[in-house]
Parts: structure tokens; C-alpha cells; sequence
């Protein structure tokens, strides 16, 4: 019987002992770890799929059990993330998953939204905006419309406004006993005609953009980075974005987390699309 190499058999040895066959096992379990799509977040948050990927209907046993969803809610965060505690991740658990009263996402609700990243160029200059998203019913299904826009470059043209009066920049109470003709010192300067807004004015950088991408003065380059915010849960905001990373805490996950009341989640929406 010819022998083996005692060089091939530290090979073969070393080739077993470092997981080269195991490092398989542990791809596929990382493939079915990641949250890959949105649409698989959704389904994982509602216990609307199983360990493997396959869909679970509302005719299957499994269909939204509690035992799946604490299996799939707890791999939904960033666990690296600084702004999420392990107490509130718990306490977010148990609210979400309980037994009695479970909550769970729809995705053609309203109350969760989109932010997209992305360069435009602005009368030729690069320029930063996002753009804001959310789903609207047409005909027999859905589309994502453009609902607001949000760049610093629009901001020269919203100076003062909601700002205290200054100077004699103010149409005096009695204007209209003299047919407005002040009106042209409301006109003088156009640096100061955002005094003479109502004081509830919020600009509207969307007719903006809108006039001056047709114009030509606004041409898109590229997206960037997506993201979601949520506000379906009750007393809960969170936000999602995607972490492409080779571990099974990756894709699309909750990078962000915060207990609010309905007031509060009012004013978080209103920073986040700078809508009224």
C-alpha cells in the first residue's frame, strides 16, 4: 500500500481543522440571517416567514406566532447601534409580541415613509438633497410618490421667515384704509419679504424644486443611500437602513429608536419632511 505524504496529510488536516466544510454551513446561515429586502423586514417583523425564507400564510399554524417573531424581532436590530439600549429593545419586544394584543407592520398603511439621498447639480454647482417617498394607492395597487424635498442650497430663497419683526419691515394695521398703497414698501427688498409671511408659513421647497427642475436649472446625478421611518408602532418611532456587512446581524435593520407619544411623533415627521 503506497503512504501518503506526511505534507499532504497536514494539508488534509489543517483544511478540516480550519472549517473550510463548515465555512458553508456558516454562509448559508448567514444568507438566511440577512434581511435582504424590505419586503422580508415586513414579513420577519409579522412572523410572515420562516427560518429558511419561505413564505407563511395566514392558512399556515405559524402564521404571526409569537415564538417565530421573538426568533426574528430580537436579529431586526443593528446590534451595534448606540441609540438603541438592550432594555428598550426588550421593552419594544414585548410590547410588539405580545400575546394578548400583538402589533404588527403593514406595508400599504400609511404612517411610514421613505428618504432617499442623492446629487443634483444646481444652476451647474453639485448640490446635497433628499428626497422624501410614500406609498399611494392607484387604481388596483400601489406607487411611491415624491410628497417633499429638503436641500440648504433653497434655503437663501426662505430668508426671515417666521422671524420677529424687524425695523419697519410690517404692513401697519390700517394699511387697508389706504387700499394697501404700502404695498410698496413691503416690495422694496426682496432680502426682507419673508417678514411679511404669516408667522405658521412653512416653505415649500418641493414647488421649488419642481419649477426649477423644469426649468433646467436642477438636473439629477445619483442616489445615494435609502432609509425608512416608521410610525405604525403606537408610542414607538423607528427608523431602518441597510447594513451590507458579512455577519448575520446585516441588511435592512433598525438602526434607530425612539419611545414618543402621537405630539411627538407629529413633530419628529414634520423635522424629518420639513412638511407643515
Amino acid at each position: 500500500m503506497k503512504k501518503i505524504p506526511v505534507i499532504l496529510i497536514l494539508l488534509i488536516s489543517s483544511f478540516y481543522s480550519s472549517g473550510q466544510i463548515g465555512s458553508v454551513q456558516s454562509d448559508e446561515s448567514i444568507l438566511y440571517a440577512q434581511t435582504k429586502q424590505i419586503n422580508q423586514f415586513f414579513r420577519r417583523f409579522n412572523g410572515e416567514e420562516d427560518v429558511t425564507g419561505k413564505r407563511i400564510y395566514d392558512t399556515d399554524d405559524s402564521f404571526h406566532s409569537t415564538k417565530l417573531r421573538n426568533k426574528y424581532l430580537n436579529i431586526l436590530f443593528d446590534l451595534s447601534s448606540p441609540l438603541i439600549t438592550k432594555d428598550a429593545r426588550e421593552v419594544f419586544i414585548l410590547e410588539v409580541n405580545s400575546k394578548k394584543n400583538p402589533v404588527f407592520l403593514d406595508f400599504h398603511a400609511n404612517n411610514w415613509f421613505a428618504e432617499v439621498s442623492a446629487d443634483f447639480t444646481y444652476n451647474r454647482k453639485p448640490i446635497h438633497m433628499i428626497l422624501y417617498f410614500k406609498l399611494e394607492k392607484e387604481r388596483l395597487g400601489y406607487k411611491w410618490v415624491l410628497s417633499n424635498v429638503h436641500t440648504s442650497a433653497f434655503n437663501k430663497y426662505f430668508k426671515h421667515v417666521g422671524d420677529s419683526i424687524s425695523g419697519e419691515n410690517f404692513l401697519h394695521p390700517m394699511s387697508h384704509e389706504l387700499d394697501f398703497m404700502t404695498l410698496r414698501k413691503m416690495f422694496a427688498s426682496p432680502d426682507n419679504i419673508g417678514y411679511y409671511l404669516e408667522k405658521d408659513y412653512y416653505p415649500d421647497q418641493l414647488a421649488l424644486f419642481l419649477k426649477e427642475y423644469q426649468e433646467g436649472t436642477l438636473k439629477f446625478v445619483s442616489s445615494n443611500n435609502v432609509k425608512f421611518h416608521f410610525f405604525q408602532i403606537p408610542n414607538w418611532y423607528f427608523e431602518v437602513s441597510y447594513f451590507n456587512r458579512y455577519q448575520n446581524n446585516s441588511g435592512w435593520l433598525i438602526s434607530n429608536m425612539v419611545r414618543v407619544n402621537d405630539q411627538e411623533k407629529k413633530e419628529i415627521i414634520r423635522n424629518y419632511t420639513h412638511e407643515k
